[in-house]
């Protein structure tokens, strides 16, 4: 039996006959392996720094001269859902190097949405936690996927038994209400949306036009809080005057998701607006990696170290680099980026050459 296998073997292999393939084929073959070994080191390789979410091996932790800086005036970013996992997006750095940090993660209205402001302090100046009233709503209002508010509602008007107001245009001009939310509020934003179809004969029969609210964010707004937005009504730092500056509020987002933010966030009108005083010529770090939609518009981190900078925000004097320090990471998370961007244009190439 066993002659009788090793027989057939070799009557199998003499039938056999070596298939011929072609340079360019073999040579495609070679690459082809070439990119799946790589791949698959890649995959098994790419670790993520929890801290900065970067690729281990593009990690920028490492790469700040200080763990993380004092900063007096507290910085709250609010964040687009869809910036977070952008490669150059550039409030990571702020979260690894600023000791003085929030970031709020906001999302686009799709439907409605309706917003509940409180006071943090009553009028005798005591801290709500020991204020029953504090615990009130002084402002209600909803707005649409457009911005446009549905509906408005505060104290001040009930009080003083006023007609209703349009929104937040009527409120600021009330002294009364200025005053008071300028000691700080607290802003909570309650998404609607539609309810999905559930499982069974439950789904079939719920009504299309059902809805859902859902907590989005509740911030803590501070007395001393300023935006950095380039509105019609924003001021230079240096003009800025009656606010000692405590908290600094800034959009991140491409101009577009910034521009939509703060339109349905109406809430932001509460505080006073900054803008940066840019000097002619000057442009952003992103270089070609990213567009800016005209000259004088920035990265998040850099209208960050900015502003700060105009505010007065001095270095710790344990730091070696300070707020300057935070760029040159800034320039090298977009250098590893054009450098990615140059090593995928030159892969591409040789595929397509072959």
């Amino acid at each position: 039996m066993q002659g009788q296998s090793l027989k057939r073997v070799g009557s199998f292999h003499k039938r056999c006959h070596p298939v011929a393939i072609s340079p360019l084929t073999a040579q495609r073959s070679i690459l082809y392996q070439t990119q799946n070994t790589e791949m698959a080191t890649q995959s098994k390789r790419r670790s993520m720094c929890p801290a900065c979410s970067k690729p281990t091996r593009l990690c920028l932790c490492t790469r700040l001269k200080v763990p993380k800086l004092h900063n007096s005036i507290a910085v709250t970013i609010l964040q687009h859902s869809l910036e977070k996992k952008h490669p150059l997006n550039s409030t990571r750095i702020a979260s690894i190097a600023l000791q003085n940090l929030s970031v709020i993660p906001v999302s686009d209205v799709n439907s409605q949405a309706r917003f509940l402001i409180r006071r943090l302090f009553n009028s005798n100046l005591e801290r709500s936690s020991s204020c029953e009233a504090c615990d009130q709503h002084v402002v209600g209002f909803a707005v649409d996927k457009y911005g446009t508010v549905l509906s408005f509602q505060d104290v001040w008007m009930m009080e003083n038994g006023s007609p209703p107001r349009c929104g937040f245009d009527r409120l600021l001009a009330s002294r009364e209400a200025v005053d008071d939310l300028g000691k700080g509020f607290v802003v909570k934003k309650l998404q609607t949306k539609p309810l999905r179809g559930g499982i069974g004969l439950e789904g079939m029969l719920r009504d299309q036009d059902e809805e859902e609210e859902n907590e989005e964010f509740e911030i803590r707004v501070g007395a001393g809080s300023v935006l950095l937005f380039p509105s019609e009504r924003a001021v230079r730092v240096e003009d800025l005057r009656g606010v000692e500056v405590r908290n600094l509020v800034v959009l991140d987002g491409t101009w577009s998701k910034a521009k939509r933010m703060y339109k349905e966030n109406p809430w932001l009108k509460l505080l006073p607006h900054v803008k940066l005083d840019v000097l002619d010529g000057m442009s952003s770090l992103y270089g070609e990696v990213r567009h800016q939609p005209k000259e004088g518009y920035f990265s998040t981190i850099e209208s960050i170290v900015y502003a700060l900078k105009a505010l007065g925000e001095k270095d710790d004097e344990d730091s070696k680099g300070g707020l300057d320090d935070l760029l040159d990471v800034f320039v090298s998370m977009v250098a590893d980026q054009r450098r990615c961007k140059d090593e995928r244009l030159r892969q591409a190439n040789q595929t397509n050459f072959l």
